[in-house]
């Protein structure tokens, strides 16, 4: 995992960011070697900020209809859920915890804690950008409602999984992807709702200031 050299990061757990754009298979690998070590005690808990080629990803319920187009690889991810894009201009975020210890709000050995809590996360990083983020049950992710058009739309998927008590993959954010990218497949199974960005709600954050936005909640919800 390599860190950006001008982003200041917390140490608990250890944060870096990765430089450049990262291919998705490389990504997976890499945490895959984390969370055993983290298994087995020989490295810390990590947060691990990436921006991604372009890729189309497969969580364990991804239906083969829902790849509309086959504009960029697509990848079987091992994580929940169903299709997710990755790409330039999002900021994906690896979150590998311990889960048999509480972790602030989380409790121990709850899996439906920890996604409510990395949902936390999200509400709490947009709600630096004054960008109220919000729940829907039954669909995973945060959206962000316009209440004058009556339509919603999606701003950060989820997508998690849990090997021996070690958490992986973790959250998506889009500061300022193309979202026509989108169109290659359906979001995570919901036909009936778009997706939005930071940049599309006006707010022209940049990644640097996204991460900051993220470390600054994580206190908040994971202690």
């Amino acid at each position: 995992m390599t860190q950006h050299p001008t982003t200041p990061l917390p140490a608990n757990p250890e944060w870096s960011v990765a430089e450049g754009r990262m291919p998705y298979a490389l990504a997976l690998e890499t945490m895959a070697a984390r969370v055993a070590a983290i298994r087995n005690g020989q490295a810390a808990e990590a947060v691990w900020l990436v921006e991604h080629e372009p890729t189309y990803t497969a969580g364990t319920s991804a239906r083969p209809e829902d790849l509309l187009e086959t504009r960029f690889p697509a990848v079987a991810a091992g994580r929940g859920g169903q299709w997710t894009y990755h790409g330039p201009g999002q900021r994906t975020a690896y979150v590998m915890l311990d889960l048999t210890r509480d972790h602030g709000t989380v409790r121990a050995r709850d899996v439906r804690d920890y996604v409510r809590g990395l949902e936390e996360w999200l509400i709490r990083a947009l709600d630096r950008f004054n960008i109220r983020g919000e729940r829907r049950a039954g669909r995973v992710g945060i959206w962000v409602a316009d209440r004058a058009r009556g339509t919603e739309e999606k701003i950060g998927a989820i997508g998690v999984r849990v090997t021996r008590w070690v958490s992986w993959h973790g959250v998506a954010l889009n500061v300022d992807p193309d979202l026509s990218h989108f169109g290659g497949i359906v979001p995570c199974g919901i036909a009936e709702h778009g997706v939005t960005s930071l940049h599309r709600l006006g707010v022209l954050a940049t990644m640097e200031e996204a991460d900051a936005a993220l470390m600054a909640a994580w206190a908040e919800v994971f202690g």
